[in-house]
C-alpha cells in the first residue's frame, strides 16, 4: 500500500513511533500518550494514520486456515486443479453460500477475461446468481455463447436463460449468442438433423472456439435442486432412468456418473449440451459450485477431470474431500 502523499515526514515518524509502542510493546493508548506527552485522541489519530498510509499492515494468521488448507487438499487430491475455496460463516444457509460464491466468481471472471475472447456459458441457478453479482467493466470484443439449449415442453425460449446470458454481455459490453434449441430432443435423429442447419452450426462453431467455459453442476440432491430438475425439462420417468444408470450430476445438461464417466447414457444422445470431452480438454474450464447438496456431483466431476478452475464454498469443499 502506498503512503498518503499528504502525510508529512514528521507525522509519519511519529506515527511509526506510536505504532511500535502499541503493536510491538503492547502499551495502551493512555500509556503512549503519557510517555510522549500528547493526548489520547492524538495517539488514536496517529494509529489510524499508520494503518491508512501503509506504515502498518495488519495480517491475520488463522491457525486453522480453513480455506487454504482445503485448497491444498483439493490440489493434492485432484492434480491440475486450481481451487478457490470461499469462506462462509458456520451454520450458514445454502442461499448465503451461493451469494458468497457468486460474488467471488464474478470478481474472478472480471480478472480472467481478455479482449476478443469467446466465453461459453451453461445456464442454471448458480450462473444466474453470478450474473447478478458482476461488476460492469468494458472488455472489447467479448462474445458470450450459450452452451446448451433451453427450450422445454412449456417454453421454447426461456426468459430465465436469456436474462442470465444478457446480464453477462451487458456487464462487459459484449455480444450474446443464444442457442434456441430444445434442451433435450425427443429423438436423437432429430438432433442430428438440427445440427446440420447453418444457424445451429454457427452457434456450435462459437462453442467450439470458446477460450473460456463457465458453468456449474446440476444435482437433484441440492437443497434447492438445479433448474433442469424443477422447471419441466425432465419427466419423472427420465429422472428415474438416470438414477438407475448411476447418474449423480450434469454439466450443461449432459449427465455423468459417480466416477466422472459420461459415455453410454442414453439421454446424453438427446441432450443439446456439449460433449464433455470438450470440457476435459479446455484450458480455462471454470466450475462454480455452492452448497453441500452438490458435493457428490462435484466429487464425480473432479474425478472425471471436468474442471480446471473451481470456485466452491468451504463446507462443500470439505464434503467433497470426505467422500474420498
Amino acid at each position: 500500500m502506498s503512503r498518503n502523499p499528504a502525510t508529512s515526514p514528521d507525522q509519519a515518524a511519529q506515527a511509526v513511533q506510536v505504532a511500535r509502542l502499541y503493536f510491538y510493546q503492547g502499551l495502551t493508548t493512555g500509556e503512549i500518550a503519557a510517555e510522549l506527552g500528547v493526548s489520547r485522541p492524538r495517539v488514536s489519530r496517529l494509529l489510524t494514520l499508520a494503518r491508512r498510509s501503509g506504515l502498518v499492515e495488519i495480517r491475520i494468521h488463522d491457525p486453522a486456515e480453513h480455506p487454504q488448507v482445503l485448497e491444498a487438499a483439493l490440489r493434492a487430491r485432484f492434480p491440475g486443479l486450481a481451487p478457490h475455496v470461499v469462506d462462509v460463516p458456520p451454520g450458514s444457509s445454502e442461499a448465503l453460500s451461493l451469494e458468497r460464491v457468486a460474488a467471488y466468481s464474478a470478481n474472478l471472471l472480471g480478472n480472467t477475461l481478455q479482449p476478443g475472447q469467446t466465453v461459453g456459458l451453461a445456464w442454471g441457478n448458480t450462473l444466474d446468481a453470478v450474473s447478478r453479482a458482476l461488476k460492469p467493466r468494458a472488455i472489447p470484443e467479448l462474445t458470450f455463447v450459450q452452451l446448451n439449449g433451453s427450450a422445454n415442453a412449456h417454453d421454447f425460449v426461456s426468459g430465465f436463460v436469456t436474462d442470465t446470458l444478457l446480464r453477462f454481455a451487458r456487464a462487459y459490453g459484449g455480444r450474446a449468442q443464444l442457442f434456441p434449441v430444445p434442451t433435450f430432443f425427443d429423438n436423437p435423429q432429430t438432433k442430428h438433423l438440427m445440427w446440420q442447419e447453418r444457424s445451429v452450426r454457427h452457434v456450435l462453431g462459437l462453442q467450439d472456439r470458446a477460450e473460456v467455459l463457465l458453468y456449474s453442476l446440476g444435482s437433484a440432491q441440492a437443497d434447492a435442486p438445479s433448474h433442469v430438475y424443477t422447471a419441466g425439462y425432465l419427466s419423472t420417468q427420465e429422472q428415474a432412468e438416470l438414477g438407475e444408470q448411476g447418474v449423480v450430476g450434469d454439466l450443461a445438461t449432459v449427465f455423468y456418473r459417480a466416477d466422472g464417466s459420461f459415455g453410454g447414457i442414453p439421454l446424453n444422445e438427446r441432450a443439446s449440451g456439449p460433449d464433455l470431452a470438450r470440457v476435459q480438454a479446455a484450458k480455462q474450464a471454470i466450475c462454480v459450485v455452492a452448497g453441500v447438496g452438490k458435493a457428490r456431483a462435484l466429487h464425480a466431476a473432479l474425478r472425471g477431470g471436468l474442471a480446471k478452475t473451481l470456485v466452491v464454498d468451504e463446507r462443500a469443499a470439505r464434503a467433497v474431500l470426505e467422500l474420498d
